[in-house]
């Protein structure tokens, strides 16, 4: 298993327009993967979407029906915690608006869980208001596995690891309960462009 460093760095690579770059970040053409774990690969048979926990109702979507939603597609800037960001990435998914579209939430958190065990925790405003989408396809292309795929959660506007590869669902909480990287020392926020990226920053 691999673990992202304090001391990751990678190559820079060109110059960026700095109003696009967070401080401390540098540019990058790849799309590098950092993942702990092996990469999960659950049958789109087997897959579905649920939004549970303090809501009215809970709701559940299998593959099907999830592609079946309105989608919509985004291109956006994305920044990683080990310092690295992307320009212009092109995703097509389905927004948390949609999604959440009737759901009477009871909480003011989100705890995002997918497969791998994998949690992490966002303010449910975060989520919604065209800042979201559970995303499919990248760049024209179904979402390959080891970025996240058959779907991920893109929240563009926080640090890369909130936006949890291979996510399953998402519980409403009525306090911020943290997850995986929160409890081993990431921020609990993880705000770009004011470096949250470890507890204490």
């Amino acid at each position: 298993m691999s673990t992202p460093s304090r001391g990751f760095r990678g190559r820079p690579g060109a110059r960026a327009d700095a109003t696009r770059l967070p401080p401390g970040q540098y540019l990058t053409h790849d799309f590098p993967v950092l993942t702990y774990g092996p990469t999960p690969r659950t049958p789109l048979s087997e897959w579905t979407f649920s939004i549970d926990g303090r809501v009215d109702a809970p709701v559940s979507w299998t593959w099907e029906q999830f592609r079946d939603l309105p989608s919509e597609t985004v291109m956006t800037d994305i920044h990683c915690v080990t310092k690295w960001s992307k320009l212009d990435t092109t995703w097509e998914g389905v927004a948390l608006d949609t999604l959440m579209h009737g759901v009477e939430p009871g909480g003011s958190y989100v705890s995002v869980w997918a497969d791998g065990d994998y949690t992490t925790n966002i303010p449910l405003a975060d989520l919604l208001g065209g800042k979201a989408w559970v995303v499919h396809t990248y760049a024209g292309e179904p979402l390959a596995p080891e970025h996240g795929g058959p779907a991920r959660l893109l929240v563009p506007h926080l640090y890369f690891w909130k936006s949890a590869k291979w996510v399953r669902g998402l519980r409403v909480t009525a306090t911020d309960e943290l997850g995986f990287w929160e409890v081993n020392g990431y921020h609990r926020y993880g705000d770009p462009w004011r470096e949250q990226r470890y507890e204490g920053d």
